[in-house]
């Protein structure tokens, strides 16, 4: 060497975990030679494939594989030097300061590896004086227990000998037995330092306690595995006080537990579940999940952390159900689905769960064009979609998609889920909805605690929804609107609501009377909503609609979009009729339908509206339903119409949101539907000169009124003796006679004439 190497206080040692790729590792202590260096994969010695590099100098060097290590693998490199002095220094020599300084450094080198391997091995406290800790000979410590003795020093016990917990009334047992009363990852191989694979460790000690029934601990420090892991129904459960980093391949659930199949999972405990993955999913492949929980029942789950998976955390009913369990989540961060409630087959469910918790969040800029969404209930093909009664509890979600053109949405029911329900819900940054309905879903009721929106908080319903019926409580900001619902219109009792409004026709009072079958070529609202038709049928207490007729309240929809009607009837069947701003008919086309909570709707192009597809009866659930109109929709009528037989109509109700306040129409002069008194004036009218005793008419135009109606008029200025009555003397037109009682001639000055006329 032209110069001695300096000797660092650098541990001779080093550790990677090669990725596939690359080839140089360095090592940072100094060594005097490349055979000084030592190279070990995955624990064994290799002498070949690599070259050392950097040997004979202070700051260290590298080692320069031929081919990159397989991903995965452990590369250690360590300096190895020999003890030894095979020069000595010569009597009456020179002596060189090189020569002494490299002797004293391989001297000091050797020291570091030596104390490199002490710190390794067990050895006595600092503290306490040195003593007689020597193992017993080979042949008395063979197939004993080492364990120490009354004054510490080691002794060999015998492998079935016993041992006793100090505390009272304890029971003996093996020695074994005592050490094997809890079940740790550690005892089967796992090393816990996030360096080394321990998956077979891993999947090892959970068969062993699925085999056994024992309740599994995996204990503190990062597992990484890189191979899917299960533990069995049968084990008692698992508590992890760690982290599994799971760097296996995609496409599948990183940990699994429970039994599939018919198989019934019951009263297990499973605590502190922690799965990572190394990389973050591309949430592309639903195969990519932290969690599976397969077929629990009276259960409960702790989930701490799942990180980084397309789904996070998936709970299945298989050819059993998920059921009857309580889930306490912790942070279910940067996954595309946060919670998959799911059903693999028609003969599973899962229901009636409890959920306590949970931080949904993503980075802000994790996958910023994908859509992601905080819990979703789920069914594979063909399997049971009816997911009921699933409570969670106050929630926080943060999805980062306010103002992006994407979902951030907390719920997505993808199923006819009922009585799904949510309390003091967060919401953070996510899109202005709770929910999004894309089929049957109904029942559900989202208390929104908090919103970065404020109170504009709804459900969306997809266009394959096919029902209605989501109730979202916005606490924020609006709490005292939310918690009460308004009413728009009441006829508490239809019988005495109905007058006769021609001879042979009846109309109600608010209520327009409707057709299946309009005569002409109807195309605006004052063509559908009549004031009054023909074949209704009084009876004691209500009205008995004959097949083709109906009754409906006229609504302005412009801002209110949701309504609920009330009945009490004979399992009537409920209609909406649709129209634009300028009351013009709407059909069936995108942005003009109208979904129930209960049922779905039918689209009636003789009619031109929406009838239930099912009676509004008691038996079937389906008596009170809610009606949500598309944006497209600016008025409506909605009501009650049969098509094939009678039924009997006795009271109708119509509410809505009471942040909402929509007119009702009726009475007006081109909607004379519903109304039951009808008034008319005939301004600027000068009478004639009356003489004592005498009579004048006037006739007055006043459409809809019919001979036999009340009729009665009155004057605006003073009368001076004169009485002013009225008879319908023919269609339309209401005579007004003017009679002077007195015995003089009166002049009344000009005025109105006004006219009032009620069915009776």
């Amino acid at each position: 060497m032209s110069e001695h190497i300096r000797i660092g206080d650098v541990a001779p040692r080093v550790h990677y975990v090669a990725d596939g790729v690359q080839v140089a590792f360095t090592y940072p202590f100094p060594v005097f030679a490349a055979r000084d260096l030592e190279v070990r994969l995955n624990g064994g010695l290799s002498g070949s494939g690599f070259m050392v590099e950097g040997a004979g100098r202070s700051e260290g060097g590298s080692v320069r594989f031929a081919a990159p290590p397989a991903s995965g693998t452990r590369v250690t490199l360590l300096r190895r030097i020999a003890i030894q002095r095979v020069t000595d220094f010569q009597p009456n020599g020179v002596l060189r300061a090189q020569v002494l300084n490299d002797d004293l450094d391989y001297q000091v080198a050797a020291l570091q590896e030596m104390r490199d391997v002490v710190q390794g091995a067990l050895r006595l406290d600092v503290a306490e004086p040195p003593s007689g800790v020597v193992l017993p000979p080979a042949a008395a410590r063979a197939n004993r227990l080492l364990g120490f003795d009354a004054v510490g020093n080691v002794t060999a016990y015998p492998r079935g000998g016993t041992v006793a917990a100090v505390y009272a009334g304890a029971v003996p047992r093996g020695v074994e037995d005592k050490l094997a009363e809890v079940l740790t990852a550690r005892d089967f191989g796992a090393r816990g330092d996030g360096v080394a694979d321990d998956g077979p460790a891993l999947q090892a000690a959970m068969s062993a306690a699925a085999s056994a029934g024992r309740h599994l601990v995996i204990g503190e420090g990062t597992f990484r595995t890189t191979m899917p892991l299960s533990l069995g129904g049968a084990a008692a459960g698992m508590t992890m006080l760690g982290a599994i980093s799971y760097a296996g391949p995609g496409g599948q659930a990183a940990l699994t537990i429970g039994d599939g199949g018919a198989v019934r999972n019951a009263a297990k405990i499973y605590q502190g579940l922690r799965v990572l993955r190394a990389t973050i999913s591309d949430w592309l492949n639903e195969g990519d999940i932290g969690i599976v929980l397969r077929n629990l029942d009276a259960s409960t789950v702790e989930v701490r952390q799942v990180e980084g998976f397309t789904i996070g955390v998936r709970t299945l009913g298989e050819e059993r159900g998920f059921e009857d369990s309580e889930l306490r989540l912790g942070r279910i961060v940067n996954n595309r689905i946060g919670l998959d409630v799911r059903t693999l087959t028609a003969a599973a469910w899962n229901t009636s769960v409890r959920y306590h918790g949970g931080h949904f969040a993503i980075a802000s800029s994790l996958h910023t064009a994908l859509d992601r969404y905080g819990v979703r209930f789920s069914a594979a093909p063909g399997a049971y979609i009816a997911h009921n009664r699933h409570v969670f509890f106050g929630p926080a979600f943060e999805l980062q998609a306010r103002n992006r053109p994407i979902a951030g949405i907390p719920f997505l029911s993808e199923v006819s889920s009922r009585a799904i329900i949510a309390y003091g819900v967060r919401m953070e940054a996510c899109s202005p909805f709770v929910a999004r309905h894309t089929s049957a879903a109904q029942d559900h009721v989202y208390e929104v605690a908090w919103a970065s929106q404020g109170y504009e908080v709804g459900v969306e319903y997809a266009p394959t929804a096919t029902r209605t019926g989501a109730v979202v409580r916005a606490l924020h900001q609006a709490a005292a609107h939310r918690e009460f619902s308004r009413e728009v219109a009441a006829v508490p009792n239809l019988r005495a609501a109905a007058y006769r409004w021609t001879a042979t026709q009846t109309g109600f009072d608010r209520l327009a009377c409707l057709s299946t079958n309009v005569s002409g070529t109807p195309n605006a609202l004052r063509d559908f909503a009549f004031p009054g038709l023909e074949d209704y049928q009084l009876t004691d207490r209500g009205v008995a609609l004959p097949g083709g007729r109906g009754l409906g309240f006229v609504v302005d929809a412009r801002r209110c979009k949701e309504f609920a009607l009330a009945l009490d009837a004979d399992d009537p069947r409920l209609v909406v009729q649709c129209f634009d701003a300028n009351l013009n008919v709407l059909g069936d086309a995108t942005g003009q339908t109208v979904r129930a909570s209960g049922m779905s709707l039918q689209w009636n192009p003789t009619a031109r509206w929406w009838q239930g597809a099912a009676d509004m009866a008691d038996a079937d659930l389906t008596r009170l339903q809610t009606i949500r109109l598309e944006p497209g929709v600016a008025y409506a009528i909605i009501g009650v119409a049969r098509i094939n037989r009678d039924y009997e109509v006795r009271a109708m109700r119509l509410l809505c949101d009471p942040s909402q306040s929509p007119p009702l129409l009726f009475g007006l002069p081109d909607l004379p539907h519903g109304a039951r008194e009808l008034k008319a004036e005939l301004p600027n009218y000068d009478p004639p000169s009356i003489a004592g005793g005498a009579t004048a008419q006037v006739n007055v135009t006043v459409p809809g009124a019919r001979p036999g109606d009340f009729a009665q008029a009155a004057y605006s200025l003073a009368t001076s003796g004169i009485v002013f009555l009225a008879q319908i003397g023919a269609q339309d037109t209401v005579t007004v006679t003017m009679w002077n009682r007195s015995g003089a001639a009166v002049d009344l000055n000009p005025g109105t004439v006004r006219v009032r006329v009620v069915k009776s």
